[in-house]
């Protein structure tokens, strides 16, 4: 076992990871492995039965995640130009398509989070959805070497990637204005934190997004990529629907 782990699996919990490995059609050699995989450092903060979290796991699940997604465009769209993989791949190992996968194989239920995340909404959050699974995808690549993860991590993408080539998938618009900008204006946007409120464990941060002097929101979210996100739609929209950033930019000193 690569990673030691003191407290021993209850009868109960090893009940819950077999669901789990029912729900994602792969079977772990090591459950502890599996948990550990679970174990958000809120946990690990609040209970010294678990001295580890799933955090190096995670770090590791991105890298296999990466490769494993890269290696399949390049062979699976070989017309394709290196820009086109490129944004295909950066929506298949987002946050937002990562938690998707996540809801889908029920991640949240199987959880160990603190009592302050679990209050906060912790089983929801995006962000610590994604994180899950990237140490899951870790976790399995240690348990189980990378053949076997390579083709875990494909049943998990391939619906993803399906989306993104029939343009079903949920839009980058932090992607989408820099390219509308590059193209239409040779500028680039910049996000600014105008502020961040809430406790530490349920942080709201505002961000403004500002292209070539004009600054559209702030936008609010639970993290600051997502918050980005969000002002990077208002931008978009907001230059789009006034026939570009000129005149974007005109509406804004007309109406401070």
């Amino acid at each position: 076992m690569f990673f030691p782990v003191k407290s021993a699996l209850s009868r109960e919990r090893r009940n819950e990871l077999l669901q789990f490995e029912k729900n994602a059609g792969a079977r772990f050699r090591d459950p502890e492995m599996l948990n550990l995989a679970f174990t958000h450092r809120s946990c690990a903060n609040e209970d010294p039965s678990h001295n580890q979290n799933n955090e190096k796991l995670e770090f590791l699940g991105d890298s296999v995640l990466g490769m494993v997604v890269a290696t399949h465009l390049y062979k699976l769209l070989s017309d394709k130009v290196e820009g086109d993989l490129a944004r295909i791949k950066s929506y298949v190992v987002s946050e937002e398509a990562l938690a998707i996968i996540a809801k889908r194989l029920e991640v949240d239920r199987f959880l160990l989070i603190g009592k302050g995340e679990e209050l906060s909404g912790g089983r929801e959050k995006k962000a610590l959805l994604a994180d899950a699974m990237e140490a899951i995808i870790g976790a399995f690549y240690l348990d189980s070497g990378y053949e076997a993860a390579e083709k875990f991590v494909l049943s998990l993408v391939e619906p993803e990637i399906e989306k993104v080539l029939q343009n079903r998938h949920h839009k980058d618009y932090k992607t989408i204005l820099q390219e509308y900008l590059q193209k239409y204006h040779r500028c680039y946007p910049k996000y600014l934190l105008v502020k961040k409120t809430g406790p530490d464990h349920d942080r709201t941060f505002w961000i403004s997004c500002e292209v070539c002097g004009a600054e559209f929101g702030p936008a609010e979210g639970k993290n600051k990529k997502e918050a980005e996100q969000s002002a990077a739609k208002l931008a978009y929209d907001d230059i789009v629907a006034k026939g570009g950033l000129e005149a974007a930019r005109l509406m804004q000193v007309e109406n401070p």
